[in-house]
């Protein structure tokens, strides 16, 4: 897994919410720049202030030219006259951004550290910002405030009206792609690569944490969706709070995030019928917490909402108090697929941190897990562990050797390797050498982490797509590799047999796996026609479709709340929901897989 530096663009319409919405809540929805922007002015007296904070990427300045149409004597102040200085953010991030391309070459890693929105203002320029912004409510005109995080505790008193304009991950590094927005306070003009880790150790983290705490605290008095900036959508606050506690209390999907790799197949590309013009489709973003979003039918609109905003405002709700206790508002566990079927090869052959390096090197509180569920294969090949007779310093020699030399080697003589088969499970504790082989799609399951310390130690010499050398971290991987996990200690125990749990008349409940380093239960519900299940109020399931056609997955309590889901499609049931049924509306059995917290 890597950084979304270049996701496709693309929103995908079958990836929808479709629910009765509250009464009035349709009516209460204003789509359209200019009608948004007359919703915003019609409330404000002449000498009022209007705050437009919002997201990274927000389009503040495109509604405030919308704002100045309709009245055209307002007052703009952009809050990043109060930001730090460049060089003074660029000192006080160096810890967090180090730039040791030996070790890192693309600088890609970076050490996680606690920041909030203030970090981000100079005290003086915000004392001066505030005290113009007093003289300019004098001036009987309106005055607008824009910019990120203008709505924070020091100047929010003076506002008389907020505005959030928000932004999904997606949207937001389209638009760092397409140089349109750079680092908050930032005056240089960076290399893509450097711009987005910055993104992801320090301006996401900080608007993220701005955003929950402006929506907790209640002022913001407009949500607007600025994903399509030909097409701004508004809803009142309070209207925004009435969905997300719909959204808490059934099942629901994600809207995934599509990218194209090296080694990407085609399976999932004509499955979910995704463009043309892709090249291939190497990873499915179907939740991975940060980068994806959640999309809502409300009448001829869809609403696109980041999922770090529905899930940290709906936290116990969504993964229960315990989990929130646990791990706070960070959604434990994040989903993807690798596809490779019909590829060029195989994934690079990695390994990830365990705890005590991830929170030593880079400050995080978990070490990156995984694991593989086979979901499609073809004669394809799971690496997991290495040979009973590997020599580990010969094989590090080779890996130097072609990461400096270019000087390619036979990595099926270090690297063990299990033929795959529809419905294996492998689990990947960090420190395990892994890779997916070419010709099959697994369903990558693991824990959360804020950057991605994915340490490729062979990558067959290939370019990217852009055809630059894919970098190699073979001092990282060097470092952490567990050299004891060869063939025959893993074989039986990260690719463990499935456990019956349960069972009844045509259905039943295995475990898949589950392992001491790993905070995850990985199971499998398989049925001819129905089954029935409970999260016990407690732990949120996430349920995919692994085998069949299409199933309902529906609140026992409440059956209106549902979702219909199709093969591969992949659902959150939140832990409020309770117990739960699932039938199946094909006409063939199905396999679902479930991925619970396990029991501490």
């Amino acid at each position: 897994m890597s950084f979304m530096f270049k996701p496709f663009p693309y929103d995908d319409p079958e990836a929808v919410n479709r629910f009765d919405l509250p009464q009035g809540f349709q009516a209460s929805v204003v789509g359209g720049n200019e009608l948004v922007a007359q919703e915003l002015c019609k409330k404000l007296p002449d000498g009022g202030v209007l705050f437009l904070d919002g997201y990274i990427g927000a389009p503040f300045r495109m509604l405030c030219d919308r704002i100045a149409e309709i009245r055209p004597d307002t007052h703009f102040l952009a809050v990043a006259e109060a930001y730090k200085a460049s060089e003074e953010l660029d000192e006080m991030l160096e810890p967090s951004l180090p730039t040791d391309r030996g070790i890192d070459p693309i600088l890609l890693f970076g050490k996680c550290r606690h920041f909030e929105v203030e970090s981000l203002f100079s005290e003086t320029r915000l004392s001066a910002f505030a005290k113009r912004l007093v003289a300019e409510r004098k001036s009987g005109t309106l005055t607008v405030v824009y910019g990120n995080g203008c709505a924070i505790r020091a100047l929010r008193p003076l506002a008389d009206s907020i505005a959030y304009l928000d932004v999904n991950a997606l949207h937001a590094t389209l638009r760092i792609r397409a140089r349109k927005c750079r680092n908050l306070g930032d005056s240089q003009v960076r290399p893509l690569p450097e711009v987005l880790r910055r993104m992801y150790y320090y301006d996401y983290e900080i608007m993220m944490q701005h955003r929950d705490e402006l929506l907790s605290s209640g002022p913001i008095a407009f949500y607007i969706d600025s994903n399509r900036e030909c097409r701004l959508k508004s809803m009142p606050g309070d209207r925004l709070q009435e969905l997300l506690d719909q959204l808490a209390a059934r099942p629901f999907r994600c809207t995934p995030v599509y990218l194209e790799g090296v080694w990407g197949g085609h399976f999932v590309q004509k499955l979910r019928h995704l463009p043309a013009d892709m090249k291939n489709c190497a990873w499915v973003f179907d939740m991975i917490p940060n980068e994806v979003s959640v999309q809502v039918q409300c009448g001829v609109d869809i609403l696109n909402l980041p999922f770090t905003m529905v899930f940290k405002q709906r936290a116990d709700s969504i993964i229960g108090p315990e989990c929130t206790a646990r791990f706070g508002k960070y959604f434990p566990i994040r989903f993807n697929y690798d596809d490779t079927y019909g590829g060029t090869g195989n994934m690079s052959i990695q390994v990830h941190p365990p705890k005590a390096y991830n929170n030593e090197h880079f400050g995080e509180p978990f070490q990156q897990d995984e694991s593989y569920y086979c979901v499609k294969t073809a004669g394809s090949r799971t690496y997991l562990g290495l040979q009973d007779d590997c020599n580990v310093p010969e094989f590090f020699e080779c890996i130097h050797r072609a990461e400096q030399e270019h000087i390619p080697f036979d990595h099926d003589k270090y690297v063990n390797s299990f033929p795959s088969v529809e419905g294996d499970q492998f689990l990947l504790p960090g420190g395990t050498i892994h890779a997916s082989g070419r010709n099959q799609v697994v369903l990558e399951i693991g824990s959360y982490t804020i950057g991605s310390y994915t340490f490729k130690l062979y990558d067959y010499l290939r370019k990217d797509l852009d055809g630059n050398p894919r970098p190699i971290h073979s001092r990282h991987g060097e470092n952490v590799l567990v050299t004891s996990r060869r063939r025959s200690a893993v074989d039986g125990v990260l690719r463990p047999r499935p456990r019956l749990l349960r069972s009844g008349e045509g259905w039943k409940e295995e475990l898949l796996g589950e392992h001491d380093l790993i905070y995850f239960s990985l199971r499998r519900l398989s049925f001819d026609h129905a089954v029935q299940d409970s999260t016990k109020g407690a732990k949120f399931h996430t349920l995919v479709l692994t085998k069949g056609e299409e199933i309902l997955i529906y609140s026992r309590r409440d059956p209106v709340r549902c979702y219909h889901a199709k093969y591969m499609d992949m659902v959150l049931v939140p832990a409020s929901v309770g117990e739960y049924g699932i039938i199946n509306l094909g006409t063939t059995p199905c396999e679902v897989h479930k991925t619970m917290l396990k029991e501490e």
